[in-house]
């Protein structure tokens, strides 16, 4: 069989033999980072991290390794990717990888330095992957699960956070890059939060690349059907589950923060505790948008007072420089409207998991109190 032409090219740009002596990525303990990448056939190779706005060159040297040192960076977990003579590849001399139900993958690389989901030496949780039915879905869908060190000594019951993803990302996210296990573990330990269950769904009910906006359209709708009906009876029948709203919180970001605000506040005999990360109103505010929500959400809206009795906690945060400001400033400003006692966090930051992150960690102490 023919090898086709560009992929045969593909091939001998990152060629890897031999391999044994490229390290990448290479964490400094000043906190600069090098990247290097072996493609001697490549006319450019570039680097871009998550923290860049425009990728960076690198250079070739005599053994046909590319190298790039760039910092000091910010301690923080981030995703890169190469690009080889236009072609972006993950670094294949680093196995983590940030993986999506859309778009591109990338690499990972952490620059220490007292961060909130650093792996201490503290007792760890465990996080299981569950296969349910789901009628809403029309199919057998995943959710990951994680539980708390003391999970596993006992029989006490847990109070649940059902945390969601955003738009092309898996169930698998939060844990995997959002890192949310250690971020529970170290909180745990410290005495900061109460030990919690912490459910992490799938958010896409329809195919995340759908185009037809009466498709996407129905996101919420299945996902709102799916969690009620399959996600939460399928945990609380499989783990040792505090019962009642005062035991539930429903968080999320970008569009699972809409999915949490939608979900969560319309449905408050179910979820007392409600946070939305990086996302408010409609995909960026606006008039109609402020009115479907309010349409959706009447019932609440009209009556504050009776919210407020139900709420335990009502966050929203967003950063400065993120694009959901606007609707989240809008949100926010119905809320106020209609007397729903709420935090509103301004923060710096836009739209990464820099910031849903540090939000999980600061919401998390907050729960179930």
């Amino acid at each position: 069989m023919k090898i086709p032409a560009m992929l045969l090219a593909i091939g001998i740009a990152v060629a890897q033999a031999p391999t044994a002596a490229v390290v990448s990525p290479e964490v400094a303990a000043d906190r600069r980072v090098t990247f290097r990448l072996l493609a001697p056939r490549a006319a450019q190779v570039t680097v871009r991290a998550e923290w860049m706005r425009a990728p960076e060159k690198m250079e070739k040297d005599a053994a046909g390794v590319w190298s790039a040192t760039l910092g000091p960076i910010e301690p923080d977990t981030y995703s890169y990717s190469f690009s080889v003579d236009g072609l972006t590849t993950l670094d294949p001399r680093n196995n983590r990888i940030k993986n999506g139900s859309r778009g591109p993958s990338g690499s990972v690389v952490d620059v220490p330095g007292g961060l909130s989901h650093e792996v201490r030496d503290v007792p760890h949780g465990n996080v299981t992957a569950m296969w349910y039915d789901s009628p809403a879905t029309g199919g057998t869908r995943r959710v990951h699960v994680y539980t708390p060190p003391s999970y596993e000594k006992g029989s006490a019951r847990y109070p649940v956070l059902y945390l969601l993803h955003g738009n092309g990302d898996t169930d698998a996210e939060w844990s995997s890059h959002g890192r949310a296990n250690f971020i529970l573990d170290n909180l745990i330990a410290d005495g900061k939060a109460k030990p919690m269950i912490v459910v992490m769904p799938y958010g896409h009910t329809v195919p995340p690349n759908a185009l037809a906006t009466e498709t996407r359209g129905r996101n919420t709708e299945l996902m709102e059907q799916d969690l009620l009906k399959n996600v939460i009876p399928a945990v609380e029948a499989r783990f040792r589950t505090a019962p009642g709203p005062k035991n539930r919180a429903i968080a999320g970001l970008s569009m699972g923060g809409g999915q949490s605000i939608n979900i969560g506040l319309n449905h408050l005999d179910t979820f007392a505790w409600v946070a939305v990360f990086s996302a408010g109103v409609g995909g960026g505010g606006g008039a109609r948008a402020s009115e479907s929500f309010e349409a959706r959400s009447k019932a609440v809206l009209s009556d504050g007072a009776a919210s407020n009795k139900k709420l335990g906690l009502l966050w929203i945060g967003c950063g400065v420089d993120d694009g959901a400001m606007a609707g989240a400033t809008q949100l926010a400003a119905i809320l106020e409207k209609a007397g729903i006692k709420h935090t509103f966090r301004k923060t710096e930051g836009a739209h990464t998991w820099r910031v849903w992150r540090r939000y999980l960690a600061e919401l998390a102490p907050q729960l179930f109190r």
